[in-house]
């Protein structure tokens, strides 16, 4: 139970409810208890009628009366596990919705390098089966563990004081049900464990399959993929089944037990009502009902034992998340207005999962309004300057100033809030065109996504398709060309209208022809904003104010396009190069 501590902060939140819902539970245990009694004098009533017989409008009377009380204490008992239900169940769905969020809110907050760790299936898994494993400890379990305890207290006490031996013999057969449960909740915590962790490696499979389905059908390895995602799936199963066969042990176990108290009840309380030590036949027919009443509580400690135990499992699996610190975060939280001046000092970056140095004593200042260049091979740092201006991370060493603050300072939400950032893989959601580009401003009218269009050369192209601005888009943009979705992915940096703008080798998909209209378009827009272009084509950073030649995490050269030519060097090696293979420059 130490993972499932971390929920009594929700059940405090909820304590209102809970307290309210165990009252209820208490009432309509008490309630519960009366109709068994009123049936046991119903057959004590008979018993005397056979015995010493009164006239029958009397007996009638007695019966009709005993009825009569007996579906008004069934109503009301059904009207309190209503509300009993209500109550504790709303109470675990949310605590659902909120340790969702939770999950997805810590989820935001973590770093690139832990997404390069871990699988977006297994990721899915945690926020999906793994809480829905424990909202069902919040509810169904703890409603059944208090429904049980209290009926088991009241209906042992009540029985006691009727037949305090028949009480003994009849649940005498519960301690051994308890050793049984403590054995196989041992075995039930381990399997769960271990069907939890292989649901996380089918869900990535699957997830990996359908999202490389292009690569799938290309190289025509169906056939492999369909084998791999089986063997996955047949492991699942196994894995599965043996959960299965430890939890089957639990209710023929416990049948046979209340069977056993059953046959006890018959067999003791018909000896004990032989020589009269007890008074009323109705006794044993009381105590009959009581021990079906135990029946299914009994039956669900089992069920309740299981449900704690994976959700133990689940919460474990989870809690290894949210334990998980935020590396990127903001020292000082500092809001002040984003104008766009851009230093490195001396930065070094080294990944920690490859534990590559990306960068090499970095150093440039960058003023408002003005656009650096950054060039290099595939490999050479171009990237990694970008994101961190964008702080995906944090520098090794060395510092980030922006307007001469140390970027690590600033408010996070507010720095990229100021940023218009187009990766070199875009990334567009299954959702319209539309709205695709509206992920830069939630609030843009018509005329604002149109113009954004127009200025990455894809409003043309949009409004060709049947829907235009409303076609909705395949997993991940499927549909449209990747030149198409990396001017889609620049409208919506521009339509953010930031003060810095990041452009990550965003042209590479497109043709000359149309990079230079962008470029173009471009210009107008760069000329009271920061920009930083990366590219390995000389076309994209010819006019930028600086140019920084990037090789092996290092600058290698700086300066404008027409002096860089007329130096020996890496650039002018590019440029020759792609002289050669264009007649555009």
């Amino acid at each position: 139970m130490k993972e499932l501590s971390y929920l009594n902060k929700y059940f405090s939140k909820y304590k209102r409810s809970v307290i309210f819902g165990v009252i209820i539970v208490i009432l309509a245990k008490i309630f519960s208890l009366f109709p068994p009694r009123l049936i046991g004098d119903v057959v004590t009533i008979v018993a005397n009628q056979l015995e010493n017989p009164v006239s029958v409008s009397v007996f009638k009377k007695k019966i009709a009366l005993k009825i009569i009380f007996i579906l008004f204490a069934a109503i009301i008992t059904g009207i309190f596990t209503f509300l009993m239900r209500q109550t504790l169940i709303n109470v675990s769905r949310y605590i659902e919705f909120d340790l969702k969020n939770e999950i997805y809110e810590h989820y935001q907050k973590l770093s690139l390098n832990f997404y390069k760790k871990n699988r977006t299936g297994d990721l899915m898994s945690r926020i999906s089966e793994d809480v829905g494993k424990v909202r069902m400890y919040a509810g169904p379990a703890l409603m059944y563990t208090i429904n049980t305890i209290t009926l088991s207290i009241v209906i042992i006490f009540y029985m006691y004081n009727k037949a305090p031996l028949l009480t003994l013999y009849t649940i005498l057969p519960l301690p051994i049900l308890s050793i049984s449960i403590y054995f196989l909740s041992k075995l039930i915590n381990k399997q769960s464990t271990i069907v939890q962790k292989q649901l996380s490696a089918l869900s990535s499979l699957a997830q990996e399959i359908f999202s490389g389905i292009r690569v799938t059908k290309s190289y025509v390895v169906e056939d492999k993929m369909r084998n791999d995602f089986t063997q996955y799936s047949v492991s699942q199963m196994k894995k599965k089944l043996n959960l299965s066969k430890i939890q089957a042990f639990f209710y023929p176990l416990m049948l046979f037990l209340i069977g056993s108290s059953n046959l006890i009840v018959i067999y003791i309380g018909g000896k004990q009502y032989i020589s009269g030590q007890i008074p009323e036949l109705g006794i044993i027919a009381e105590f009959i009902i009581y021990v079906n009443m135990l029946t299914w509580p009994v039956a669900s400690i089992g069920w309740v034992t299981s449900l704690v135990q994976e959700a133990e499992a689940s919460q474990k699996r989870i809690n290894e998340f949210l334990k998980q610190k935020v590396d990127i975060s903001s020292t000082e939280n500092l809001l002040s207005n984003i104008d766009g001046k851009i230093c490195f000092k001396n930065v070094y970056m080294k990944y920690e999962d490859t534990k590559i140095m990306a960068l090499k004593n970095i150093s440039f200042t960058l003023e408002i309004g003005k656009t650096l260049a950054i060039i290099g091979k595939t490999g050479s740092g171009k990237s990694t300057i970008l994101e961190l201006v964008g702080r995906l991370h944090d520098t090794t060493n060395g510092s980030i100033e922006i307007d001469d603050i140390n970027i690590q300072k600033l408010d996070l939400q507010n720095l990229r809030n100021s940023i218009g950032y187009v990766p070199q893989d875009p990334f567009l959601f299954s959702d319209s065109i539309e709205n695709n580009i509206k992920f830069g401003k939630k609030d843009a009218i018509c005329d604002e996504i149109t113009v954004a269009a127009k200025k990455s050369a894809v409003h043309n192209d949009i409004i060709k398709f049947k829907d235009g601005y409303r076609t909705v888009l395949g997993e991940r943009g499927i549909t449209l060309s990747g030149g198409q979705k990396q001017r889609i992915s620049i409208a919506r940096a521009l339509i953010k209208n930031p003060q810095i703008l990041l452009l990550d080798d965003c042209l590479s998909a497109v043709d000359t022809e149309t990079e230079e209209v962008i470029l173009n378009n471009l210009k107008s827009i760069m000329e009271d904003k920061t920009t930083i272009i990366a590219s390995h084509r000389i076309s994209s950073v010819k006019n930028a104010d600086k140019i920084l030649v990037m090789d092996n995490g290092e600058v290698v050269q700086q300066g404008k396009h027409f002096e860089l030519i007329k130096q020996d060097g890496v650039y002018k090696e590019l440029f020759k190069k792609q002289l050669k293979d264009s007649d555009k420059l």
